[in-house]
């Protein structure tokens, strides 16, 4: 606990001087209310015992002053608390925002989208409340507590007793009513990762959603993840609801306890031993007391709930990314070669078997080369290792004739250019997406991207053209139009390598083919891998290689292919005549 509460703090930084400047007014304003009493004891004494007008005027302006003093001292200390609490959760989004960019996809599935997200918007509030609370509550607490006790010892001399009743009993009390309230508090926040999931699919999902009628079935998914929080919440809540009884409970008893006891000593000693201004001060000093006690428990009970928070914030702080910049990257690429040799990958450490094993290949510079294959047999997984969005498990991949790891990350993925399967087009207009690509980009440039990913046609269409704005996911254009401005947005790079994750699966079959002759044509250096599930996209390929199961089964041109390999022969005889069944 005490390494996340570190790895949190270091992101005080520059509010450092408010958070110091609050915790000094929070001094001050203690001294004054603590004062107080003290002083209202004495004028109640005073005019017992027949003090002048002057005399009580006197006193009247210096706990007037007092009382200014605390509250000036409070609005201060208020005012940095604020500034430094949201001062902190800003730095804390901003280094976790940081660090995602940093991530590699294995640092990303080890977390999940939903979990970040909820990492920085409720774990980070959370942590804000908590600072906040610490920087005010944890300080002046406790030393109203201390010096409420000393004041009244002082004062009370054996009505100080009282204290040795409440302070037990409702220490007790809020610590037990903390201690049965956190687990359900620790629960929660684990919880809202399942609801902002819940939410995320939808949301991502609405056109399936609706394409199915399953607005009733996502709803009950929804309300099912959000009772599950109310749930916990109201136990929770039930439990710390206790504080108020306990409370009464024990401010009545120091109520009684002073006014009975202390009437008796009154009486007793003729007002020499104690008087009324002290019983007046010591009922004050005791509602000191318990509310301190009471906001000590508040304390408790916040960073109950904020332990999970900081300990899910500094998990993300403190991740190294898998993937890190050799310490002398190299920044020159001689050309587009890529060459496996023996790789083998898997996911994770805990996964039970490789999701490659003993890869084999060269490319040479400028070759168009076609990977097949079904479902899960590994085709993504392999060209993923080329710009390094994982790194091999055994083996070494080598890219213009060096290894992967050998260069700078951002040189080489503006060398090896992806479009991935699921692409993303973001808010804005198709210029600003495809500006991704080059952000220097001229529009001759841009233009030129998008006719040879054979987009220019459709953005010409449009009333605005490349002004044409996108909405968030490129939900307003289709998903073809969608990958060939993703496509466009890759060549843009200029890049040594091209790879197409099925990225023309939404295209027909006419525009395909224009782009894979657009690509021969105008960008014969480039590498291009060009990874399908039809066969009529690959077969001109230079090579062509068939995976099965994370091993490369096949490889070689359409028509070896067809002698060589039964699964190569199968997909070409089913996509070109249906196969044996349908000829029947």
């Amino acid at each position: 606990m005490l390494k996340n509460i570190k790895t949190i703090l270091k992101s005080v930084r520059e509010f450092k001087k408010p958070t110091i400047l609050c915790l000094i007014f929070i001094i001050g304003e203690v001294v004054m209310e603590v004062l107080i009493p003290f002083i209202t004891s004495y004028l109640v004494n005073r005019i017992k015992a027949g003090e002048n007008l002057g005399g009580i005027l006197s006193t009247g302006i210096l706990m007037v002053l007092a009382a200014l003093a605390s509250l000036a001292f409070g609005v201060l200390a208020g005012r940095h608390s604020a500034y430094a609490s949201a001062g902190l959760a800003r730095n804390l989004r901003h280094d976790m925002y940081v660090r995602i960019q940093d991530f590699s996809f294995a640092n990303i599935d080890k977390f999940s989208s939903s979990s970040l997200v909820t990492r920085m918007t409720t774990d980070i509030t959370n942590v804000q409340n908590s600072y906040m609370m610490m920087i005010r509550i944890a300080v002046r607490a406790p030393m109203m507590f201390i010096f409420a006790i000393a004041m009244g010892i002082i004062m009370g001399g054996r009505l100080a007793t009282t204290f040795l009743v409440i302070i037990p009993v409702l220490g007790f009390g809020l610590f037990m009513i903390g201690r049965l309230a956190m687990p359900a508090f620790r629960s929660v926040f684990r919880k809202y990762d399942k609801l902002n999931e819940s939410i995320e699919e939808n949301v991502r999902g609405m056109r399936v959603v609706k394409g199915f009628a399953r607005e009733d079935h996502e709803t009950g998914k929804f309300n099912t993840a959000s009772d599950d929080i109310r749930r916990d919440f109201t136990k929770a809540e039930r439990i710390v609801g206790l504080n108020g009884p306990i409370m009464q409970m024990c401010l009545y008893f120091n109520l009684t306890f002073v006014l009975f006891v202390g009437s008796q000593m009154i009486i007793k000693s003729r007002g020499v031993e104690i008087d009324v201004g002290q019983i007046s001060a010591m009922i004050t000093y005791g509602f000191q007391i318990l509310m301190s006690l009471m906001m000590i428990n508040m304390i408790y009970i916040m960073l109950t709930m904020s332990v999970e928070s900081i300990k899910r914030i500094a998990e993300v702080l403190r991740e190294d990314p898998t993937i890190t910049n050799p310490a002398e990257p190299v920044t020159e690429m001689t050309d587009g070669s890529i060459e496996f040799r023996d790789v083998s990958f898997r996911y994770s450490a805990a996964a039970k078997r490789d999701s490659l094993h003993d890869i084999n290949i060269k490319i040479e510079s400028g070759m168009t080369v076609g990977v097949l294959g079904g479902t899960g047999s590994g085709k993504t997984t392999l060209i993923q290792l080329i710009p390094r969005l994982y790194d091999v498990t055994e083996g070494e991949v080598l890219v213009g004739g060096r290894s992967v790891t050998d260069y700078d990350l951002k040189f080489l993925r503006d060398n090896v250019s992806v479009v991935l399967q699921k692409n993303e087009l973001f808010s804005g207009t198709i210029k600003e997406n495809l500006m991704w690509g080059n952000e220097n980009a001229t529009d001759e440039q841009i233009h030129d991207a998008a006719r040879l990913a054979c987009a220019d046609e459709f953005i010409n269409s449009f009333p605005d053209g490349y002004d044409t704005h996108i909405e968030q996911g490129g939900t307003n254009v289709s998903g073809g139009q969608k990958q060939r401005l993703c496509i466009a947005r890759a060549l843009l790079k200029a890049p040594k390598i091209l790879i197409l994750d099925d990225s023309t699966s939404a295209v027909d079959t006419h525009t395909d083919a224009l782009i894979r002759k657009g690509f021969k044509e105008f960008i014969p250096e480039t590498t291009k891998i060009i990874i399908a599930q039809r066969v009529a996209s690959v077969m001109d390929s230079d090579l062509i290689l068939i995976m099965d199961g994370g091993r490369l089964v096949a490889s070689g041109k359409h028509d070896e292919l067809l002698e060589s390999s039964d699964i190569y022969r199968e997909i070409y005889e089913q996509q070109t005549r249906g196969g044996d069944e349908n000829e029947q």
